[in-house]
């Protein structure tokens, strides 16, 4: 755990380093000078727009040392935020030249203007549609593989064109080691691509799965139940996720990621809760015993095993979310542990409320309470009906203070929000607050 903290703050005085360095090899140095203050203002939230560009490919490679510290989730949503930052400095820096010189509108044209004005225009444009798509890609309808697609094109185009843009420019590029400092910009760029896009399917080539069994569930949930062919098979944490390759070359970019549900104890064969819920996961159910997957993986800290000192937890999942509790849970029965585990499990009904019945075996195993709470409860139901509220959980939270226990939350974003809100001012710490997001497009 304190391992993970001193990685967690190297990485952010890393990050910072590297975003703010070519505004810092800017300013030192040979630059031009007797420039108004607004224009040389203008240079740098370009540059330092390009600098955390730079390390948006870092965040997207799947880097499992830059992960570790804070989860997958977490910096994927901080991949989103910083887009939003990234996209105000590329506007800034030709704003700002509009708003004060009269020349500054002359470049938007791009029939007449001279190439370098062409490249720096190219890079705005092209990241304003990639923002543009993925903030509203559920409403353009875009479907997530494609989205992907034309997500990782369009990075490599923007960067590309503003790079070739500062170089033409190449006011405050004239020494050797600014330009070195440019090109092991781009460097990066490319090496995270390729580790992403090259390397790590080449690895997946080498170790494939095969299909056991796709089993239906309640609720539209499937197991997907995998052997390892030719290799050992892989190592994770229960509660960890991993990308699933089906039908398509890992290089195909046709991959999504799903939670393993397997006891993290059972290295020979893995499985993963998918519910039917898009283009890829309606198929699942098609999938015949022998067809070859690939894995990507593991990733995330959404585990027990990530932290320490545990004396009991508080499980709370909704829908498909019961898809790492599943896994937590079973390797808890497989290693016998006896740790107090209350478990609240949110399901539109009664007959959607997937692996109940294993649940209930896992309650006469485990120390384990099953509370299961239905929007729509049948007749005579008597448990808890409705949603995850505070009432409900200040009924079967552990009645400890300060509270020992650490909870795990998986589910909608909705619920997510909703429930960690709840727990916060039932005076749970955050530190003992673990929620899974796949919020990752």
């Amino acid at each position: 755990m304190h391992n993970r903290r001193r990685a967690g703050v190297l990485w952010v005085v890393l990050y910072l380093a590297l975003a703010l360095a070519p505004l810092i090899f800017m300013l030192v140095g040979e630059r031009p000078t007797g420039r108004e203050f607004l224009r040389e203002l203008s240079v740098a939230f370009g540059f330092v727009g390009i600098g955390v560009m730079a390390l948006h490919f870092v965040l997207t490679a799947r880097i499992a040392a830059v992960k570790a510290p804070f989860g997958s989730d977490v910096v994927y949503y901080f991949h989103h935020r910083m887009a939003i930052i990234t996209l105000a400095l590329w506007l800034a820096h030709p704003i700002l030249l509009i708003l004060r010189f009269d020349w500054a509108l002359r470049l938007l044209n791009v029939f007449q203007a001279p190439w370098r004005a062409r490249f720096g225009v190219t890079s705005v444009v092209v990241i304003l549609i990639l923002v543009g798509i993925s903030v509203w890609r559920e409403k353009l309808k875009i479907e997530y593989v494609n989205w992907r697609m034309w997500h990782g094109v369009l990075a490599v185009l923007a960067m590309a064109a503003v790079m070739v843009h500062a170089f033409m420019v190449g006011k405050y590029l004239g020494t050797p080691l600014k330009r070195a400092l440019w090109l092991g910009y781009g460097g990066l760029c490319l090496a995270a691509v390729a580790y992403l896009r090259v390397y790590k399917p080449w690895q997946m080539l080498r170790h494939p799965y095969r299909v056991v069994d796709a089993k239906a569930e309640r609720g539209a949930v499937w197991s997907l139940v995998l052997e390892p062919v030719g290799h050992s098979g892989i190592g994770f944490e229960p509660g960890q996720f991993a990308w699933l390759t089906a039908r398509h070359s890992p290089f195909a970019m046709q991959e999504h990621p799903f939670s393993f549900s397997s006891s993290a104890e059972n290295g020979e064969r893995v499985s993963f809760a998918i519910k039917e819920l898009g283009d890829f996961t309606a198929t699942i159910g098609q999938l015949q015993p022998g067809e070859t997957l690939y894995i990507d993986g593991p990733y995330g800290i959404f585990s027990p095993d990530s932290y320490e000192g545990i004396e009991s937890y508080v499980l709370i999942a909704g829908g498909v979310g019961i898809a790492p509790m599943m896994s937590i849970l079973r390797t808890m029965a497989d290693r016998g542990e006896t740790k107090p585990v209350v478990l609240l499990y949110g399901s539109r009904d009664w007959d959607g409320a997937a692996y109940r019945e294993e649940l209930a075996e896992l309650e006469s195993e485990l120390n384990l309470d099953v509370v299961h709470v239905l929007e729509r409860p049948p007749e005579g139901w008597e448990g808890e009906t409705g949603f995850v509220t505070r009432e409900m959980l200040a009924r079967y939270l552990p009645n400890e203070r300060p509270p020992r226990y650490h909870v795990f939350v998986c589910g909608p974003t909705g619920m997510l929000n909703a429930v960690e809100a709840a727990l916060l001012q039932l005076e749970v710490p955050d530190r003992l607050i673990h929620a899974e997001r796949f919020d990752l497009a």
